[in-house]
């Protein structure tokens, strides 16, 4: 039998995270956090699944990541 797509995340959209200030002087869990989206060169876009823990995430270094909407 087939296994099925998980429903919560196709029922939810996406937003797009920017990484565009370095985190050279920024503390390492921060650097973590930001490597842990997917983020590796400044300027760089992602998307991920529009839910409250993703936003969550963001909102801790609102300094080095912003929603582009």
């Amino acid at each position: 039998m087939p296994r099925r797509a998980n429903n919560n995340e196709e029922s939810q959209g996406k937003i797009r995270i920017q990484y565009y200030r370095s985190f050279i002087a920024a503390p390492k869990t921060h650097k973590t956090i930001v490597r842990s989206l997917g983020l590796t060169k400044l300027n760089q876009v992602v998307e991920r699944p529009d839910n409250d823990s993703t936003r969550g995430v963001v909102a801790k270094v609102p300094h080095l990541l912003r929603i582009v909407e």
